[in-house]
């Protein structure tokens, strides 16, 4: 409970501290709470942007995010953390740390790249593949070559490398700087850290928008589920990635934009416009493996190969509602089908505060603190809805406020109950997803094993904040 406490604590400080800050005099470095006379505008750099020529049409750019979480989690049940038992935690951490750096080098050529890490908490460096070493996790996320087949409209564009370029969904290559909710949901990044890095694959693809139909088809190698720095499972009669053989993932992605057409830019797609755009999309897309799954019911005596194939459709609306107060509503619906083979799931937490699970045969292997039962076999529904207040609703230069909730549904085989989770919270965009402050409360259920049978054992729920920079 003092743990609780603190979290709210911090999270009344926090906003009051950064607002203080939005009011600092930049020439005396001192706080200015009245305003005597108006100062002259100061010069304002909206971006880092370096011009190759004169009209900016080529160009080098850098961005910087960095998102910091403050979190209070009820733990599942049998969690331990180093050791001890842990009935609830309290964490601080960097979700994400990003740096990119692309530009448009000439009417054809783009180039892409991005680099940090994820996931960065007090439990960093604990599992076996980093001996102990904290000092880990920072790596290539993307580094693409991409060629404009034609410099006057992006109909078609050929691009390779390491990429997030993907199929199924729009939440499966996310913009996590321009997201409505706290979180991505992360189980439409299907093979995330599977056969994946961190959802980007070595991949070929062709990408466009011919008027108001967006499209991208993609030719990806997977990696071996062996080489993601966690011990393979032992193959069973449910379905795991396969680890013999190798084949190639195929992808595709297709919307129509009924309105205002999303950028094209990179291959990310952004969560909301915060009412810059009229956006309502319809979107469908897949991913198919051939034997990219196993299983066998003689501990691997006889193998049975599967194939992976899923599939999402959904809708996307993002629009101003009133101009003059600078209203908009975000609304997102989709439905996922997801074949992973025979009984699949997988159990998954966001940046977990617990590192180990109890002695008995009840509990479920990697239910682990804050993890649920995030992939598997069956289907999902997917919806979330934001409302921006009006501009300057907190008074001039201190930004608006966002409420949001979202519910991830999820008829999973393996589970004997649905399993719902769903968040509701509210942004601060102190200077839109610049600097934007995000509290949230999630709550999922809790699941036991008896006989085999993974039943709900009640539910759990965490207290979050957020703060994000992005420039």
């Amino acid at each position: 409970m003092r743990k609780l406490v603190l979290m709210i604590l911090t999270g009344i400080a926090l906003p009051v501290f950064v607002s203080a800050q939005t009011q600092t005099d930049p020439q005396t470095a001192t706080t200015t709470t009245t305003q005597a006379q108006p100062k002259p505008k100061a010069n304002t750099i909206e971006e880092l942007r370096l011009k190759l020529n004169e009209d900016g049409s080529h160009y080098l750019k850098w961005t910087f995010s960095n998102q910091v979480w403050i979190r209070y989690n009820q733990s599942n049940p049998g969690t331990t953390v180093l050791g001890e038992g842990a009935n609830e935690t309290f964490d601080i951490g960097l979700r994400r740390t990003r740096i990119q750096f692309y530009g448009q080098l000439t009417d054809h050529v783009f180039f892409y790249t991005q680099f940090g890490q994820n996931n960065f908490n007090f439990l960093s460096g604990q599992n076996a593949s980093n001996s102990g070493n904290r000092k880990f996790q920072v790596f290539f996320h993307d580094a693409l070559g991409e060629y404009k087949i034609w410099k006057d409209n992006d109909w078609l564009k050929l691009g390779g490398g390491l990429t997030i370029a993907n199929g199924l969904s729009r939440f499966s290559q996310p913009s996590v700087s321009t997201i409505m909710t706290l979180d991505v949901p992360v189980f439409a990044q299907a093979t995330v850290d599977q056969t994946d890095e961190f959802s980007r694959k070595l991949s070929i693809y062709a990408r466009g928008q011919v008027g108001k139909f967006d499209y991208r088809v993609v030719l990806s190698d997977p990696f071996p589920v062996t080489s993601n720095g966690q011990a393979a499972p032992a193959i069973s009669p449910n379905a795991t990635f396969a680890q013999t053989g190798h084949h190639k993932q195929y992808q595709g992605f297709f919307m129509w934009n009924f309105f205002d057409k999303e950028s094209n830019v990179t291959p990310y797609m952004t969560g909301t416009y915060l009412g810059k755009k009229k956006v309502f999309n319809l979107e469908a897309g897949f991913i198919t493996q051939k034997n990219a799954m196993w299983t066998s019911t003689d501990g691997g005596v006889t193998t049975n190969y599967q194939d992976m194939k899923l599939w999402s459709a959904a809708l996307f609306y993002d629009a101003p509602l009133n101009a003059d107060k600078g209203t908009a509503l975000s609304a997102y619906a989709g439905y996922y089908n997801l074949d992973y083979g025979t009984n699949y799931l997988r159990y998954n937490g966001s940046m977990n505060p617990a590192n180990g699970l109890a002695t008995g045969s009840q509990y479920i292997a990697g239910s682990t603190g804050n993890a649920f039962p995030m992939f598997g076999t069956g289907q999902v529904l997917y919806a979330q809805v934001g409302y921006l207040l009006k501009k300057d609703l907190l008074g001039e230069g201190n930004g608006t406020l966002m409420p949001y909730a979202s519910l991830m549904s999820a008829n999973y085989d393996r589970l004997e109950d649905q399993m719902n989770v769903w968040d509701v919270g509210v942004n601060w965009f102190i200077k839109g997803h610049n600097s934007k402050i995000t509290l949230d409360y999630q709550n999922r259920p809790a699941f036991i094993n008896q006989g085999g049978d993974y039943i709900k054992d009640g539910t759990k729920g965490q207290v979050l904040l957020q703060y994000q920079i992005y420039f």
